[in-house]
């Protein structure tokens, strides 16, 4: 069978919800062999070999944090070339895509972008997008080369699969671009308790219904009751009642959880092109025009302000 390289997301180690997600979709076209960069590289073996990975190709050397993108472009084209891989998948964070593209066009081979699905096919991986402000499913394949692919976070489940996970050295080495953009600082991101954005198996957003910051805090109680992610409509962040960082829509970040609860939202089509591919959505609106509720599963009419803290009330005594 023909392996699949998998581009690994972790951080120190601890290896992140979406490559898991991508072992999973890369076995259903060939073997996965994992490439794990940067500090911590050798301690993600034991969860990627849970989950599916026969080999995880190491490397670490300062440039993964030194520098921006380009040594992980040339360690993963290493990789590349040691394996001859029937695929290459990496996540669709900003990075990932980067990367993807870079690598796509140093190798001469065709790219997706944002795949919710991948499916073994006669003439190559057959993976699935939602375009057109996720107005239209479309299902395509690379023609020429062989496929970049990156795939958007919960598009596919997490299953154990153990395997092999053989440790094995890559060897790389750096092109002269690859120290052309140095990293100067980091600050660390202010940490909320709560899932990551794009990761998170439920969103719930808030948006120009919300009437100012000081009111967030009830988007917040409804999404702390979940073990949610907060998420904002545009409206919402350009009024200053909510970071950019939490922007859902066509200029911030694409989601697709499990459950997206819309309180306060119209349903603009930016937004809309950033939360249409969730699998269960929800929309509380006081107006019963509000183009959200042509996309909802489920939808209430009324004022927020009242059916918010109910349903948060609601969920914590079900709880317990």
């Amino acid at each position: 069978m023909a392996e699949v390289l998998v581009y690994v997301d972790h951080v120190d180690g601890a290896v992140r919800k979406p490559t898991l997600e991508l072992l999973t979709l890369a076995r259903r076209i060939g073997e996965p062999v994992a490439v794990a960069l940067g500090s911590g590289a050798e301690a993600t073996a034991p969860a990627l070999a849970e989950h599916g990975a026969v080999k995880v190709l190491t490397h670490d050397a300062a440039e993964y944090a030194d520098y921006l993108v380009v040594p992980k472009v040339d360690a993963l084209q290493a990789a590349y070339e040691a394996v001859s891989p029937a695929a290459v998948l990496v996540p669709s964070s900003a990075e990932g895509k980067e990367i993807a593209a870079r690598l796509a066009v140093r190798i001469g081979s065709g790219i997706i972008t944002d795949a919710t699905d991948l499916e073994a096919g006669d003439e190559g991986p057959v993976a699935t997008q939602s375009a057109f402000a996720a107005s239209f499913t479309t299902k395509s394949r690379v023609a020429k080369g062989t496929p970049v692919i990156t795939v958007k976070p919960n598009s596919a489940p997490v299953e154990a699969a153990p395997a092999a996970g053989a440790v094995e050295a890559l060897a790389v080495s750096f092109s002269e671009k690859a120290t052309g953009t140095k990293v100067t600082a980091r600050t660390p991101r202010e940490s909320t308790g709560r899932p990551e954005l794009t990761e998170a198996a439920i969103v719930v957003s808030g948006g120009r219904g919300v009437n100012g910051a000081e009111n967030f805090s009830i988007i917040e109680n409804l999404a702390d009751s979940l073990g949610a992610a907060v998420g904002a409509s545009r409206a919402a962040v350009d009024a200053g009642w909510y970071p950019h960082t939490n922007q859902v829509g066509q200029t911030g970040k694409s989601v697709s959880p499990q459950l997206y609860i819309a309180s306060g939202i119209s349903g603009a089509i930016q937004h809309r092109a950033g939360m249409q591919t969730s699998k269960t959505i929800v929309a509380i609106n006081k107006d019963a025009e509000a183009p959200i509720f042509d996309l909802v599963d489920y939808g209430v009419v009324g004022d927020l302000f009242e059916v918010v803290p109910q349903l948060t009330e609601e969920i914590k005594t079900r709880k317990g």
